[in-house]
């Protein structure tokens, strides 16, 4: 090998020492990232399609269920690949490079920073409605929010870290704090009775409120990006997958269960902000105001943490292609993909530019990187088995339980996901496609020579 192409294989190597994150940081940043917006927008929209209060909270239990499944399958890939690039390495080590290069360009370009943008979209619905900046006020607070979340992040992985677990805690309390209202109002007013509809909804529309369902849920696979640096990974990683996940379990019940005691099936239904109509019934306006702060501080959870884990896959996907070799550099004194995080932040902000001129720039985000995404999360759970086939003398420091059935359910469950985001997506989802299109040529320029993957077991 040349010296300029070890000086270039140097300079994609990540300089940070695994080990900077404890389990309980990584179980952090997994809660900040998943109970984030969702839980305040996705309720009604469930309520819509089920039948009764038992069907509400089951459907909210099935997917809890869904998610653990998947946390399990990802545990063990990642304990037995603990790397900062997550699924590029999972893909890279079962189909090739290229089908890793065509996620690492999916996910740079439509998957992570169409999340990044959508979020930034929420947060500015809110923080307009507190600050108002005219028509394009929520599209100036998602770039501001994008741009300042970024430069935390470029000063460095602790200072990142630290800001992710204040929010997250914050967060959590607020939505405890909801629970407690919302319980407590019940104690003292009574509970709302149990409505029926005279026609009970069919399978469709019980299949409808599960997408709802798993799209709240969305973003336990964040994780796998931290493998490469939490403390002893190969035996922790798992702890994290699993603690973290019914820990969202457990919160998101909570508040539905809060929800529906409140307000009853039927309001749910008729409600378009169900926690801040919830705390206005049981501590008026002051309440209201309250949840706003938490939807606030819940969306600036979910994007700090989406923006720490995104550049780590740009950083993957700049090792294996000679002219992006420059984005893939990690700060020393930082411990930071400070490089890919700039080109992260770029994109992102050229999201929010189309977003701002459709009617609504968070579902035009969500329409963007829905496929795309079910389609790589079908083909890492597929991963597991061609792993397991090919290496079988592979030592596995966590293996899923219940293996092939659990893996095999959860293909199924993101083959369901990949139809239902076509089914309901619009134009948006063939923009999202056309832009995985878009980076086919990228297969032109990867490494010839064999590329060893950064932080390598």
């Amino acid at each position: 090998m040349s010296q300029r192409q070890n000086a270039a294989k140097a300079a994609t190597q990540p300089t940070i020492q695994p080990g900077s994150l404890s389990p309980f940081d990584a179980i952090v940043i997994l809660v900040g990232i998943v109970v984030g917006i969702g839980i305040f927008r996705t309720p009604s929209l469930v309520a819509a399609n089920v039948g009764s209060e038992a069907a509400f909270l089951g459907i909210w239990l099935l997917g809890g269920l869904i998610t653990l499944i998947g946390a399990l399958c990802y545990a063990e890939l990642s304990a037995a690949h603990p790397q900062s690039g997550g699924e590029y390495h999972f893909l890279s080590r079962a189909y090739g490079r290229p089908v890793a290069m065509l996620f690492g360009w999916a996910r740079g370009t439509v998957i992570q920073t169409g999340a990044i943008a959508g979020i930034g979209f929420v947060l500015g619905d809110y923080a307009a409605t507190l600050w108002p900046l005219g028509p394009q006020g929520p599209a100036i607070y998602a770039a501001l929010s994008i741009l300042a979340l970024t430069a935390i992040n470029i000063a460095g992985t602790y200072q990142s870290k630290n800001l992710q677990i204040v929010v997250t805690l914050i967060e959590i309390g607020a939505i405890l704090a909801i629970v407690a209202f919302g319980l407590l109002g019940t104690a003292v007013n009574g509970a709302v009775p149990a409505t029926s509809p005279a026609t009970p909804p069919d399978g469709a529309a019980l299949g409808l409120a599960l997408i709802f369902v798993l799209l709240t849920y969305g973003g336990w696979n964040e994780a796998a990006y931290l493998t490469g640096e939490v403390r002893d990974a190969p035996r922790n990683i798992a702890r994290v997958f699993i603690v973290g996940t019914v820990v969202l379990v457990a919160i998101y019940l909570a508040v539905n269960a809060a929800l529906l005691a409140t307000l009853g099936l039927d309001g749910l239904r008729a409600s378009d902000a169900v926690a801040a109509d919830m705390m206005r019934s049981v501590a008026g306006d002051a309440g209201a105001g309250l949840v706003s702060a938490a939807i606030l501080v819940a969306a600036i959870s979910t994007l700090n943490a989406t923006i720490f884990t995104g550049a780590r896959s740009a950083a993957a996907l700049a090792h294996d292609i000679s002219w992006l070799a420059a984005a893939g550099q990690w700060n020393a004194r930082r411990r930071t993909p400070a490089r890919g995080l700039v080109l992260q932040a770029a994109i992102s902000l050229a999201l929010v530019g189309f977003g701002a001129v459709t009617q609504d720039g968070f579902r035009a985000m969500v329409d963007y990187a829905a496929p795309v995404f079910w389609g790589f999360m079908l083909l890492t759970g597929f991963a597991l088995f061609v792993l397991r086939r090919r290496e079988p003398d592979r030592v596995l420091p966590w293996r899923v339980p219940l293996y092939p059935l659990t893996p095999a359910l959860f293909c199924l469950s993101c083959g369901y996901m990949l139809h239902a985001s076509l089914a309901h997506t619009g134009a948006g989802a063939l923009i999202g496609l056309a832009v995985l299109a878009a980076g086919t040529p990228l297969l032109l320029f990867r490494r010839r020579e064999p590329a060893e993957t950064p932080l390598s077991p």
